[in-house]
């Protein structure tokens, strides 16, 4: 019998699997994590995953920040990782136990938000443009115009998602601006500009996969994964590069300060960066992701589909979105907040 124990413990402690009995809570962006690769990660170490869905990085660093969430990791955008870490609610990570942190492609290995990827890795990355039904509008879709001047044809008909980075980077630079302008001027004509457009609108709602694929919305501010997912269901979907200027973003994944389940944790986010792994969650939220040699195992229609490669024309427009701060946060959050009552 002691034979027989001490076989099936090393035998446990060879695969991982004795280590990583448990749970593990996720906090993630909506329809945004592939069931595959969860049950793959699942079946792999005997770890029960559970996922908690948010709708803006506001909303979830809230939700944090409030205290005993119970999550163990969250996925905030680029800006938000430092706002994570100056607010001590996430932990400094140990690269000894992520053995694929050399995977990280070197072009997202040194970013703004954490230089050498200590506090985070990357999930996915991409634009924020606006999704159009073409049976609705025939005109040029490549222009904010779509939502903060809208034709007469899809008024009323306008979802405009709830994250203020976004919608603010993009109506800034629709009206002149740079992303996280902190000029008096241009601020006001933004202000102006969304106040005056909000009443065309349908909506300020995260679900645009479903919604423009069924033909619920007739445009959307979208990002460009939901936007491929959308055309996926509905071929008249189309996705528009705002020729004023567009917001390029990546999601992070980090640990949380008070996680109960670090180690699960840990063996997660090194599942996450193998490439296979990380191609799968891109094939199901169909977006770029951070990890080098993952192109290998990429859908086919990814590789040429007009949501994900860029056109030539419209490359220099596109712009990195991170959080903004003093006086262009100011103006930011107090339009945003009159934006919503």
């Amino acid at each position: 019998m002691k034979r027989l124990l001490l076989a099936t413990s090393l035998l446990a402690a060879s695969t991982g699997f004795a280590a990583a009995e448990g749970e593990l809570f996720l906090y993630n962006w909506g329809n945004y994590t592939s069931p595959d690769v969860v049950k793959k990660f699942e079946e792999k170490y005997g770890v029960k995953v559970t996922i908690t869905d948010f709708d803006s990085n506001d909303t979830a660093l809230a939700k944090v920040e409030a205290g005993a969430s119970g999550f163990d990791l969250v996925v905030p955008s680029a800006g938000f990782v430092d706002i994570y870490a100056q607010k001590g609610l996430i932990q400094e990570l140990d690269l000894s136990k992520l053995p694929n942190h050399k995977n990280i492609a070197p072009e997202w290995m040194d970013v703004e938000w954490d230089k050498g990827r200590k506090w985070s890795i990357p999930y996915q990355w991409g634009s924020t443009g606006v999704s159009v039904n073409t049976k609705d509008y025939g005109g040029d879709i490549n222009t904010s115009a779509i939502f903060l001047d809208p034709p007469a044809e899809l008024q009323g008909k306008i979802n405009v998602i709830p994250e203020m980075g976004d919608v603010m980077a993009l109506a800034t630079m629709y009206y002149g601006g740079k992303v996280c302008d902190d000029s008096p001027e241009v601020m006001k004509k933004v202000r102006d500009g969304l106040l005056a457009a909000k009443p065309k609108w349908m909506s300020m709602d995260y679900s645009t996969v479903e919604k423009m694929g069924n033909h619920d919305y007739a445009a959307t501010v979208d990002w460009n994964g939901s936007a491929m997912r959308a055309r996926l269901k509905n071929p008249d979907v189309a996705y528009g590069y705002p020729k004023e200027g567009y917001g390029l973003w990546m999601d992070n994944v980090v640990l949380l300060k008070d996680a109960r389940n670090v180690e699960n944790a840990y063996l997660f986010m090194d599942f996450i960066m193998e490439p296979e792994n990380a191609a799968g969650l891109s094939a199901f939220a169909r977006y770029a992701n951070g990890i080098a040699g993952s192109d290998a195992f990429m859908p086919e229609d990814m590789k040429t589909a007009p949501e994900i490669v860029t056109p030539a024309e419209f490359k220099d427009k596109g712009k990195f979105v991170t959080t903004c701060t003093g006086k262009a946060l100011e103006y930011q959050t107090a339009i945003w907040t009159e934006l919503q009552k």
